[in-house]
This record gives C-alpha cells, sequence and structure tokens, in this order.
C-alpha cells in the first residue's frame, strides 16, 4: 500500500508539473516576473522574448508601453522584462551596459549581456523553451543591448527587434552566428537620430548602417528591397512605414531588414497591431543553426 502511495504521489506530481513551475526568476536583481501563456502545458517548447527598456525606463515600463503580456496568451511565448542595473549618480537611472554611445554614463563594469544570457538560461532551466525561438526586444538603450547581446551571444538569440536603438559603431569581425535583425526607427527621432550621430561624443550608427552592417555579417547581399508599407504609428494617416528588405545570399539563419516609420519620434504612439507585427515577424525568423560555443 505505502509503494502503491508513492507511485501514485509520484503521478500527479508529473501530472502537475507545469503548475508547480516558478513564477519569477532571480538573478541578483529582485524578482523577476515570467509571463506564461494559458495555453503552456511544459510538454510543447514555447517561444522567449526578452524585453529591454530605454534608459531610466524599467521592465514593467516597458511592457506597458508596447503591451506585449496582453498578447502572450494568442501568441504562446513565455516573456520576460528585466531591469537594467541603477547607474550610480543622483537620479539612479536604470541602464544596459551595451556599448560606447548608449548608456553607460558613470563608467560601470557591469556585464549585461551575461546577465541577459544567464537569464535566458534561467527561464530555460524552469520551462521548456523552444531553443530555436529566443528571441530580443528591446527600445532605445533597449535596442543598443539586444544588438550587443546578439553579437556576443549569436549561438543562442535567433532575432532581435530594435526599436530607436542602434548597432555598435566600431568595426567588428562577424559574429560566429548569423541572427535576424529587424530595426525599427522614425525618421523625426530627436533622441536617437534616424540618420546617426553621438551621445557625449561616443558616435552611434545611422538605421540603416546598422542593418546593413548585420546583413554583412550574416552574409547578405547589401542591396536591400523596398517591401510593403506598414501601419505602425496610430497618430499617422495611412500605412507610413516603409520596409527595406536584406534577404538575398544571406547565410541560413540571418536576415536584416528596416522598417522606417516616416516622421516617426523616439517614442512613437504605437498602432494598435504594433506589437502583434512584431511577433508575427519574429515567428517567421526562427534560429537555423545551433552553435554550442555559449
Amino acid at each position: 500500500m505505502l509503494k502503491f502511495k508513492s507511485l501514485l504521489l509520484a503521478m500527479v506530481l508529473a501530472l502537475t508539473s507545469g503548475i508547480l513551475l516558478a513564477q519569477s526568476i532571480d538573478l541578483g536583481r529582485g524578482e523577476l516576473p515570467v509571463t506564461i501563456p494559458a495555453s503552456y502545458d511544459g510538454n510543447t517548447p514555447a517561444p522567449l522574448i526578452v524585453l529591454l527598456h530605454g534608459y531610466t525606463s524599467s521592465g514593467a515600463g516597458q511592457d506597458s508601453y508596447m503591451g506585449f503580456s496582453k498578447i502572450a496568451d494568442r501568441y504562446g511565448f513565455l516573456l520576460v522584462a528585466p531591469d537594467g542595473d541603477q547607474e550610480s549618480g543622483s537620479d539612479h537611472n536604470r541602464f544596459w551596459n551595451a556599448s560606447d554611445a548608449c548608456c553607460n554614463f558613470f563608467g560601470s563594469e557591469v556585464d549585461d549581456s551575461g546577465y541577459i544570457f544567464d537569464i535566458i538560461n534561467a527561464v530555460k532551466f524552469e520551462y521548456n523553451v523552444d531553443p530555436d525561438r529566443v528571441y530580443l526586444i528591446g527600445h532605445s538603450n533597449g535596442g543598443f543591448m539586444s544588438y550587443r547581446t546578439a553579437y556576443d551571444h549569436s549561438g543562442t538569440i535567433a532575432a532581435i527587434v530594435s526599436l530607436a536603438g542602434a548597432n555598435h559603431n566600431e568595426e567588428r569581425p562577424a559574429p560566429e552566428n548569423p541572427v535576424h535583425i529587424l530595426q525599427i526607427h522614425g525618421t523625426a527621432d530627436g533622441t536617437i537620430a534616424y540618420e546617426g550621430d553621438d551621445i557625449q561624443g561616443n558616435e552611434y550608427p545611422s538605421a540603416l548602417a546598422s542593418v546593413t552592417r548585420w546583413a554583412s555579417y550574416n552574409g547578405c547581399s547589401t542591396s536591400g528591397a523596398d517591401r510593403e508599407l506598414r501601419d505602425l504609428e496610430a497618430t499617422i494617416d495611412g500605412h507610413e512605414t516603409s520596409v527595406l528588405l536584406f534577404k538575398q545570399g544571406c547565410k541560413r539563419g540571418g536576415s536584416s531588414e528596416l522598417w522606417t516609420i516616416a516622421g516617426g519620434s523616439h517614442v512613437p504612439n504605437l498602432s494598435d497591431t504594433f506589437s502583434a507585427q512584431v511577433v508575427e515577424w519574429l515567428y517567421a525568423h526562427p534560429q537555423a543553426t545551433v552553435s554550442f560555443s555559449d
């Protein structure tokens, strides 16, 4: 009878393992909630999206603006929206140590690329994550951080979406693995200029230069092709966003794309379909090659 009860208990624990999973993780910066879609049962691998906030913002604030947790059930992805470290200045602003230009203004040695990589591994440990569909979405400083993490951990990241961010400016060799890149940027951005600029004397590339660099990394032709117009900005009439695609000749698992919001600001008033369009683009760009170099 004792053996039977033990076996029954083991069966119950196995059947309820999805319910017993932790709903948050903590890697030293406080509790980090994990959004779990209603369809998640632990048996089918789920995509993972890591949402990276802009300078001075927070993970919760970024999700409130972009609304990805609201569509997690519809699309079936896991979501984490971590907070960057707090700078040592009097305002204690949150930031990501992403590039020379943005936004480590007090010379912190924090390894945010490693921290985000650790978050991904922690979520993989707790949940059944599809290793070919690990994605980053970042706004502004978070966009810079998405590029940085994709470069450092190209064997793990399938694709990134950067809204109003930019790639590193200096020349570097291509990362070991291709990564799908989508840059979304408004032409009227007064904070991170569409045409590129500098922050405190540290230059960052233009939106086009960012995606062209990654097209080159991914082995693509650097001659882009125009595609359909999109509606990403709620206050600008019509389909205001043009699409430039770098897909010809790319290595398997890599591409590069630029969505230009004509007249769009640094914090555009996002259309009702913005988050869905971004997720659908991510889903169309899984990782095709897996490296164990990370």
